[in-house]
């Protein structure tokens, strides 16, 4: 499938892609792209040398300090809950990890909303899966989504696993209806878009605490903002993850894990097409860059045209044409489960290498590597020329969200992005 993006891709200084890496189940690719003035996504892969894989899109509002935050914690507390379940990862194990870390979120923005009021309105989809000994949970909070590719008489059927949390969808806004009987604004239609108390297109989500929690809402706490939603007696937005689970055959092929800046252009079965078409090597990469093509053709302009709009919210910025978009492709390889040779690996959207995964610190997999510890992770990790646009100089990612610092200054930046 011929695409000219596919290779500008490597041009555009706000995308970053890995092109191909091992994972103990088969290959993964990833890629992802900046439209708005800070990068609000965050995506995560955390590689085990058994047994595990952790796979993670937190697609971020109003700032970034939410997305930042689940990127930090949730797989983290996924491994001690699962320590305390006797090293077992189970559907319950994901779902409390997920409402932990909501539970951090929101202390920690009771914290310190009133020195940076952000905090309280800031929030982030979560999608998060994790396929451990060939099966597959899913948490899902938001309109980021998975797709499956089954092999089904020899063709590709791509299979939505997840729902997608929008109040553009009628089942949604029936939802809330039916949740809040006496709330007759709990959605509005914003000049064509339907949003929870007009505020916020997604129904579930961490953070937003001013959707949430009475405290959040009085407007003295939010000296510097304007919009505040009408006092209510409980929160309208849930964190709530919705789940899924699946027990891998052989005739699942791939995943794709994907924030909805990607579904805005590409169908799911389209997705599952160009996968299913295309080479290995670099299609995360390809399916974003086909996104993009079809965002350039929706404008009458070029992906170059795309490439050189500034970052920001204006009508001829570069968000004005697309979202955040982050992509990972998983591929399934099942005869190759018990054999393939890959480390325990963590692998972040905002870090142009690999650090040592969380896994490692952890009981739940064994390592089949003890002859190669003593090696290097630049000995056995080998990145695609070209295949990461940041400097090589930003090291290991640090736990961002809970740096106050950081916060004052995504604080500041957030305000003008609203």
């Amino acid at each position: 499938m011929r695409n000219d993006n596919f290779a500008l891709f490597d041009e555009d200084p706000l995308g970053r892609s890995i092109n191909l890496q091992s994972h103990c189940y088969g290959e993964f690719s990833s890629a992802v792209v900046q439209a708005n003035t800070t990068m609000e996504d965050q995506s995560q892969i955390e590689v085990a040398s058994n047994n595990a894989l952790f796979l993670g899109i937190y697609d971020g509002h109003g700032g970034t300090q939410a997305s930042r935050f689940i990127c930090e914690h949730l797989f983290k507390n996924l491994l001690r809950f699962a320590n305390d379940n006797e090293n077992d990862i189970t559907e319950a194990t994901l779902r409390n990890a997920v409402s932990a870390t909501e539970e951090g979120f929101l202390d920690f923005a009771k914290m310190n909303y009133m020195h940076q009021p952000n905090l309280g309105y800031v929030g982030s989809c979560c999608l998060a899966g994790i396929i451990w000994k060939e099966t597959l949970h899913v948490a899902n909070l938001g309109d980021s989504r998975v797709v499956i590719g089954t092999m089904v008489n020899k063709k590709i059927r791509a299979e939505q696993l997840t729902r997608d949390h929008n109040c553009n969808d009628e089942a949604i806004r029936e939802e809330l209806r039916a949740m809040h009987p006496d709330d007759p604004n709990v959605v509005i239609n914003d000049n064509g878009s339907w949003r929870v108390k007009g505020f916020i297109t997604v129904s579930r989500a961490i953070g937003d605490a001013y959707l949430k929690r009475s405290e959040f809402t009085l407007r003295e706490s939010f000296p510097k903002l304007e919009i505040v939603p009408e006092p209510f007696t409980r929160g309208v937005l849930s964190a709530e993850p919705e789940m899924h689970t699946r027990v891998l055959t052989d005739n699942d092929q791939f995943i794709i894990f994907a924030s909805d800046g990607l579904w805005d252009f590409l169908s799911n079965k389209k997705a599952a097409e160009i996968v299913r078409k295309n080479p290995r090597n670099g299609i995360a990469k390809r399916l974003l860059s086909t996104a993009l093509a079809v965002a350039a053709k929706r404008r009458k302009v070029t992906y170059r045209k795309i490439q050189a709009a500034a970052t920001g919210r204006n009508n001829v910025s570069r968000r004005s044409f697309h979202d955040d978009i982050s992509v990972i492709v998983v591929f399934l390889d099942k005869t190759s489960f018990p054999r393939q040779p890959v480390l325990n690996l963590s692998y972040t959207g905002s870090s142009d290498r690999p650090v040592q995964s969380d896994f490692a610190q952890f009981g739940l997999t064994t390592s089949r590597l003890d002859s190669m510890r003593h090696r290097s992770l630049k000995d056995i990790i080998q990145f695609e020329s070209g295949s990461s646009h940041a400097s090589s100089s930003q090291g290991p990612r640090t736990p961002l969200a809970l740096n106050p610092q950081t916060l004052e200054g995504e604080s500041s930046r957030a305000q003008s992005n609203r």
